[in-house]
């Protein structure tokens, strides 16, 4: 990828800590919404190198770790079905449901398909059209443009053996969540960067005047994640709550217009459950009824399917940022990425794989990779 080795320049890294520490008068508390970010942060030891100045809070943003239960379990109803080719991204593949996961389930005989495209499920739809296929649609508004588009096309060109089992979720909605927990110590946010790419800022800027918290839209570069701290702790400082954009190579104040047009003509604002957390108002995206007949949950009759959460797994808590994952009381022993007992711990997003794989600060709990 050309113009990354800049953004991971030592020296240029050094100079923003610096920066950061002598701008602090005191510790203050950032979120950083996305588990991209949160895998930045902890493997390039950002949040400890900061500690003195800043409190890392990692929050709901990893789009697998908020895929509720009960849809991870509708899906793996449906990729056992015989007259089922179900297809995801990869990183679907090892999150647990009540009983196993999608992994086991293609071991066992399931046709499950991992594509790079939900484009390529559509694809395989219309050379099988003896089969239905499904498309886990899952994700923040990052992937809805491209889900929207899969819908679409399958629309345009009459292939009704395809549909979607949605779990679209959106970052607003579950920042106000947060902000209005009784128990909220997050003073100032980190946006994720590739969001804003498709919805710009403009809906960040209500919450920031609200709440009187700086947002900054940041990348996921270690440049870009000190910039972005560098600037709320700035902000915090002048006693400013403004939402400033650190990620101007990709992001624009409007966003892509294109692709908000695209998902707001095949999706509509719905209620959605989140994984350990619960139901948040308006922070899901649904088809409309015109595109019901794509609809996965619908076409199967998928409603009637419930779960229950872990008692074990404390994922909510991380998700909300009350919890360090090494605080759980399962971290590195009764859940490992061998063996998880949640999404957090086996995405490539989730903020315990991040603690297990890189982090040096931990509880006496073993350490996954970094030491």
């Amino acid at each position: 990828m050309k113009y990354l080795s800049e953004y991971r320049d030592p020296a240029m890294a050094r100079g923003l800590v610096q920066r950061i520490l002598d701008t602090a008068t005191k510790r203050w508390t950032l979120m950083e919404v996305c588990g991209g970010q949160t895998h930045t942060i902890v493997k390039q030891g950002i949040n400890e190198v900061l500690s003195n100045a800043v409190e890392m809070i990692h929050g709901p943003g990893c789009p697998v770790c908020v895929t509720p239960l009960v849809q991870i379990d509708r899906a793996l109803h449906l990729a056992a079905r015989p007259d089922v080719i179900f297809t995801s991204f990869g990183d679907m593949l090892r999150v647990p449901g009540s009983e196993c996961d999608l992994l086991q389930v293609k071991a066992r005989g399931g046709n499950v398909r991992i594509v790079y495209s939900p484009l390529d499920a559509v694809e395989i739809a219309r050379r099988n059209p003896d089969k239905e296929v499904v498309f886990f649609a899952v994700g923040f508004e990052t992937t809805a443009p491209a889900n929207a588009m899969a819908v679409w096309r399958a629309s345009e060109l009459g292939v009704e053996n395809f549909s979607v089992l949605v779990s679209h979720v959106t970052v607003p909605p579950a920042m106000v969540a947060i902000l209005e927990d009784p128990g909220n110590r997050v003073q100032g946010f980190l946006a994720a960067g590739h969001v804003c790419t498709v919805m710009g800022w403009d809906e960040y800027e209500p919450l920031a005047a609200k709440y009187q918290v700086p947002i900054v839209v940041t990348g996921f570069e270690p440049l870009d994640i000190l910039e972005g701290i560098w600037m709320a702790v700035r902000q915090l400082e002048d006693g400013r709550h403004e939402v400033e954009n650190q990620y101007v190579r990709s992001v624009r104040r409007e966003g892509n217009r294109p692709a908000q047009d695209l998902v707001s003509r095949v999706f509509q604002v719905v209620d959605r459950g989140w994984r350990g957390i619960g139901t948040i108002p308006g922070s899901g995206l649904g088809l409309r009824s015109e595109f019901a007949s794509f609809d996965a949950e619908r076409k199967f009759g998928l409603e009637g399917i419930s779960a229950e959460e872990s008692a074990d797994c404390h994922a909510g808590d991380v998700l909300k940022g009350r919890l360090k994952p090494f605080e759980c009381p399962a971290f590195g022993g009764r859940c490992t990425p061998e063996s998880p007992l949640g999404a957090p711990m086996v995405s490539t997003e989730g903020a315990c794989a991040a603690y297990y794989n890189f982090s040096r600060v931990q509880a006496d709990v073993p350490v996954g990779v970094a030491s």
